[in-house]
């Protein structure tokens, strides 16, 4: 009979879209995932969260699910033959010698003889064929992790730890140049266990770029703010200002430049991973105004006053 088990397992209804159930899975997953969850349930939380997730997540598993609840092909053993009465006549089964996948029952990802397990009730009275359990590949894992933005932008290596089976590991992973928020770094081999001598799945890390105290990314531009004086915008003048690779560098500002300009430093930014070009940075100029000027400054802004009553504004109300 059909259940709503794998469905509360992710939180989401029967009428779920296969995007609201990938979703829920992604969310549950990271959730409970051992590596980050320390709750005593975490585990066997995780576990229900991938169970359900491979058959909801297989459009033709969830449909079969739906009608005959874990007594599905692949899913759960049932107690009392299959469907409508007919001894394990599913979709696919050829009575006598069929040959059922029962993955999800006893851990391997091979199929098992029905004359086996029934000891001959097919008729068979002679030799008993042996089962046969196919390798299966272990299940990807997905975490996210948080790198520093100049090994985003610059590339390098980065720690990662992880505790796994009571152990404690330390990976190195290699960032390439000009990775964002959001990219994916593939380790082979470093996921869930094979079953039956099946290779291990993968580990998906899913990148973060923490944020700078100077710079902000725009695409493959770097963005950098400027602080300078009244004088200094408008006499014009010549300051030093930080790059992220190159250390100090030496930007003409022009006189009479307004705050909200920009500079442009070119090549100065984050690497094209496709084109191997780099993006430029750019300086925006901001004029701070000394917040109690001395006696001699505020004649000086008063005599500027009086000798250039410029308005800013000019027609704009």
């Amino acid at each position: 009979m059909p259940n709503n088990e794998y469905y509360e397992a992710l939180g989401v209804s029967k009428t779920a879209s296969a995007e609201e159930i990938r979703k829920a899975y992604k969310k549950l997953s990271r959730k409970y995932h051992p590596d980050a969850n320390k709750e005593k349930d975490a585990p066997e939380r995780f576990k229900q969260v991938q169970e359900a997730f491979d058959v909801l997540g297989d459009p033709e598993k969830r449909q079969q699910y739906d009608r005959f609840g874990k007594a599905f092909p692949g899913g759960q053993f049932p107690g009392g033959g299959g469907p409508q009465g007919q001894p394990f006549n599913w979709p696919g089964g050829q009575g006598g010698g069929a040959q059922v996948d029962f993955s999800d029952i006893f851990g391997g990802g091979g199929q098992i003889d029905l004359e086996q397990i029934l000891g001959g009730a097919f008729g068979g009275g002679g030799g008993r064929k042996q089962s046969r359990r196919a390798p299966r590949r272990g299940d990807d894992v997905e975490i996210e992790v948080e790198i520093p933005f100049q090994t985003a932008v610059e590339g390098g290596k980065h720690d990662l730890s992880l505790d796994r089976g009571g152990k404690h590991e330390v990976l190195s992973i290699k960032i390439q140049a000009g990775v964002d928020t959001g990219n994916l770094v593939r380790l082979a081999g470093q996921g869930h266990a094979g079953a039956n001598g099946g290779p291990a799945g993968d580990l998906l890390v899913r990148i973060k770029v923490a944020p700078h105290p100077l710079f902000r990314r725009e695409g493959n531009n770097l963005l950098l703010d400027l602080p300078v004086t009244i004088s200094e915008a408008a006499l014009g003048a010549k300051v030093e200002v930080p790059t992220l690779s190159e250390g100090q560098v030496v930007v003409t500002i022009p006189a009479g430049t307004s705050s909200g300009a920009k500079l442009r430093l070119k090549g100065k930014g984050v690497l094209d991973r496709s084109t191997k070009q780099r993006g430029d940075q750019f300086v925006a100029i901001k004029i701070v105004v000394p917040r109690k000027p001395g006696d001699r400054a505020r004649e000086l802004l008063k005599e500027l006053a009086e000798v250039e009553p410029m308005n800013p504004r000019g027609d704009l109300w």
